[in-house]
């Protein structure tokens, strides 16, 4: 088949050559109705060899024999799989992993383990809606609001005597409207993420004030919902289950659906991506919303867990998300991120505050730790572009 490239550089970095592009979107010659760039994009790195590009247009060479598939290692099929950056992540995770098992021994036990697996959890699946924000060049500083807001109001359902689904029902919709609204603001009234989500966060904060009064809600739950936050698959908490099911979505959603590549389009040149055919502001609004709907998600899965909505539930959560997507390797500017990222940052931020129990280390170095770890990574990712763009 002969295809025409529309943009080989549109989804690539400006000093990679158009032999080699990053991903290249073709068109083909027959396809004359249609000619919007990225409906036929696809991944190509490198470019194989039985193909050639002459004047722009991309035609298939067969080759004379097919050389015989090469045997690839577990290590190949990571780094397949992973990117450069998480693999360093993931390599750092392991080292610290390893220094805390020498200095403790508790620190691999199973309970242990799966108690710190249950922890981070949460921060985990928040990182995911935080993740693809990120990529997008944006920022969502609400998805701790939203975590109590709709804690809160599953709760309420609750305790007006709604059964399991409506009241799960109506938490995941308030992450929903959340989402939905912070994305109108950023899309159509053209607010900064930044200001727009800090607004929401602290209408969200102040709402839950309002309608508690400051005293927790703890309603009576049935054991059906109760098994959300408390309930074990085997020797695994059903919270880290959720947590490896949306991780393997997402991570299909991002690298194999035309969504996931206008994602990473809008992120890495929104102009370039809004010429080529991409509607960028729904892009930007579908996934505010996926925020606050994952969001949401983990409100829901905390009160399941602890039965009790406090007026300060996931205060301060939005910082510990952010920090676990900044380690995983998001790039602050857009365009640069994954889904296995966010969850290698969210596990190297829950191993370091467990550990810092483990070795009876003053509990408030914590954060003065993970703000260490989020410098070193940003400055790691700052460096890496300046490096490749000279």
């Amino acid at each position: 088949m002969t295809a025409v490239i529309d943009r080989a550089d549109s989804l690539g970095t400006p000093d990679r050559p158009l032999g080699q592009p990053q991903y290249v979107c073709m068109t083909a010659v027959t396809d004359s109705n249609d000619r919007r760039a990225y409906d036929h994009c696809k991944p190509v790195l490198p470019m194989p060899a039985n193909y050639r590009v002459r004047r722009h247009t991309l035609s298939a060479i067969p080759s004379k024999k097919e050389p015989p598939p090469a045997q690839t290692s577990l290590l190949d099929t990571l780094r397949g799989w992973l990117k450069i950056r998480e693999l360093n992540i993931l390599s750092v995770l392991i080292l610290v992993g390893i220094l805390i098992s020498f200095f403790s021994p508790y620190f691999l036990t199973t309970d242990n383990l799966m108690g710190v697996f249950r922890s981070f959890s949460l921060i985990a699946i928040m990182s995911i809606g935080m993740m693809l924000v990120i990529i997008t060049g944006g920022i969502d500083l609400s998805v701790g609001s939203v975590m109590g807001l709709s804690s809160l109001m599953t709760a309420l359902a609750f305790q007006q005597g709604w059964g399991a689904f409506p009241a799960v029902l109506c938490g995941l919709g308030v992450g929903v409207a959340v989402g939905a609204f912070n994305g109108f603001l950023i899309t159509r009234i053209e607010l900064p993420p930044f200001i727009a989500t800090l607004g929401t966060l602290s209408i969200g904060r102040g709402l839950m004030y309002i309608i508690t009064k400051g005293v927790p809600v703890t309603p009576d739950i049935p054991d059906s919902f109760a098994y959300i936050g408390q309930g074990y698959i085997g020797l695994v908490p059903f919270p880290v289950v959720i947590m490896i099911v949306m991780t393997v979505c997402f991570a299909i959603l991002m690298r194999r659906t035309r969504f996931g590549r206008h994602v990473y389009a809008t992120g890495g040149n929104e102009v370039a991506a809004r010429l080529s055919g991409v509607r960028t502001n729904r892009v930007k609004f579908i996934v505010y919303t996926l925020s606050g709907l994952i969001a949401s998600l983990a409100g829901i899965i905390s009160f399941s867990r602890f039965v009790s909505a406090e007026p300060a539930s996931g205060f301060g959560a939005e910082l510990d998300v952010i920090a676990a997507a900044a380690i995983g390797g998001a790039s602050l500017s857009g365009g640069a991120g994954s889904v296995e990222g966010a969850i290698i940052g969210a596990a190297l931020a829950g191993i370091i505050s467990n550990g810092v129990v483990l070795l009876n280390i003053n509990t408030y170095a914590q954060q003065a730790i993970t703000g260490c770890v989020i410098l070193i990574a940003v400055s790691i990712d700052i460096w890496r572009i300046r490096r490749k763009g000279r």
